[in-house]
């Protein structure tokens, strides 16, 4: 017997038209080119000569951490149910995809609009940019361009860590959706205020000017973190994870290499994160940010490994892991401020607030964080921040914390967290609420508990194996 058609899909079709509105708005809203400050780059390296080198060492770091987004797909994909694994994979795939088109578009601008760091970013003021759009115009220049593409990689990198928080019950189309937002909006805006010469990088406390993240402990980390405490929280918790009680169950992952090599690709990709930061390999200050990466990246390892073996007499891979990126998350702010020693204390010491988060968040919030994103990328993110008003020596760029004998940046690194939570949390707020009125947010039941993967995509991670059936076949029961 022949099946019989389909309901007419009306939301694929409405969510097409947005998409399709929103290409049309970026391809032919952008404005027409005017006259560009620089576009062959021959006379930026003719008033510079050492411009080359500096641009070849950005976007090779750059290209360090895209990679690190195959990290990020190894490690939440192994921390999930493998009927939910092609769901996974199209968002850690698409997500970057999304985000990095909308950044380009509306982002860039608004997060450097004004700064005037590169030609083409001359308008805006201290809380949003407006010049930059589209990279056209004046921003038309190998420098700007430069600096597109190694922020634009940090954006998809906030992004894509709220994949992992939302596994397994987030319908692909809520979560891309998303994924246009925080890379158009709410990434760059606070982006801006930290990095593109807005309030909070130019307000001054005593003998400390501005607020300092140097790699985005807060910028990416907090932003990313936050925004995926937000949207597990309005998603819901999977079905089997809490008991009518409250107590949380375990739901065990399908593939634990995945998440030891995610580790390491995201452990070599942070060294592009964190050295590529100085945006010019003539900043001889590399080698002590490379070392205090590397640092607080293995102390973080060996502190969680061995706290799980005291409690339970066992040694835990994954909670290694996740010590890794939690000290490797602390470090990202303070690591060009502050000496090895430091860095040290920072990755043993962010462990136990990536437990207390952890618990925090499961226990008391009952939030179901599929893969430990929160604890690791909020926790460890404020953690960092703190750890600049601490532990900077005034060795770089004159930042200096407690150990210098003023408390100053310290303040400033608090209103800087505030400045995180007042602006993330009500915006991802909005967004998630948006979608879930317009397109839902999440998955029916049946698809859940069958897996995502072949309602969604209609293909599975590990088909069984089947005898082949001609691609020609009618559909015929």
């Amino acid at each position: 017997m022949l099946r019989s058609n389909p309901p007419f899909p009306i939301r694929r079709v409405v969510t097409m038209l947005m998409v399709m509105a929103i290409i049309g708005t970026l391809i032919f809203g952008v404005p027409a080119i005017v006259q560009a400050a620089d576009p062959t780059g021959g006379d930026t390296l003719k008033a510079n000569p050492s411009a080359g080198l500096n641009m070849a060492w950005t976007l090779l770091t750059g290209f360090l951490v895209w990679f690190m987004q195959l990290g990020f797909a190894f490690l939440g994909a192994g921390l999930i149910r493998s009927k939910n694994n092609v769901n996974y994979w199209t968002k850690s795939f698409m997500d970057f995809c999304i985000s990095s088109l909308a950044f380009w578009a509306f982002g860039f601008a608004i997060m450097f609009g004004g700064s005037k760091l590169f030609p083409g970013l001359d308008n805006g003021n201290s809380f949003i940019g407006f010049s930059g759009f589209f990279l056209s115009g004046a921003s038309y220049d190998v420098s700007t361009i430069m600096m597109w593409f190694f922020q634009m990689v940090f954006a998809a990198t906030a992004c894509t860590i709220v994949a992992g928080a939302v596994a397994e019950r987030m319908k692909i189309t809520a979560y891309l959706a998303y994924s246009f937002i925080i890379g158009a909006l709410i990434y760059p805006v606070y982006g801006k205020w930290v990095w593109g010469g807005g309030w909070l990088s130019t307000l001054a406390i005593g003998d400390a000017v501005g607020a300092r993240d140097f790699a985005g402990s807060g910028v990416v980390h907090m932003v990313g973190g936050l925004a995926a405490l937000i949207g597990a929280w309005m998603v819901g918790p999977r079905i089997g994870k809490f008991n009518k009680d409250g107590t949380p169950n375990v739901i065990k992952g399908h593939n634990l290499p995945y998440v030891v090599i995610g580790t390491f690709i995201l452990f070599f990709g942070w060294f592009g994160f964190n050295t590529g930061s100085t945006l010019a390999a003539n900043d001889l200050r590399i080698s002590i940010i490379a070392v205090n990466t590397f640092l607080a990246g293995v102390t973080g390892a060996i502190v969680a490994l061995y706290w799980t073996f005291v409690k339970t007499g066992k040694m835990d891979i994954v909670m290694a892991c996740n010590g890794t990126l939690v000290g490797l998350v602390a470090v990202t702010a303070p690591v060009a401020y502050i000496a090895p020693w430091a860095a040290v204390v920072i990755g043993a010491t962010a462990v136990p607030v990536m437990m207390f988060t952890a618990n925090f968040v499961e226990r008391v919030l009952k939030v179901d964080d599929a893969v430990g994103a929160v604890p690791v990328h909020l926790g460890g993110g404020l953690w960092g921040l703190l750890m600049v008003g601490i532990f900077a020596d005034g060795t770089y760029q004159g930042v200096t914390g407690l150990i210098g004998g003023t408390a100053s940046q310290l303040v400033l690194q608090i209103i800087d967290i505030a400045a995180v939570f007042a602006w993330v949390a009500p915006t991802a707020f909005l967004t998630f609420w948006f979608i879930k009125k317009t397109m839902g947010l999440r998955a029916s039941r049946k698809e859940e508990l069958q897996g995502l993967d072949i309602p969604e995509h209609g293909i599975e991670a590990y088909p069984p194996e089947q005898e082949a059936v001609p691609a020609s076949a009618p559909a015929s029961e």
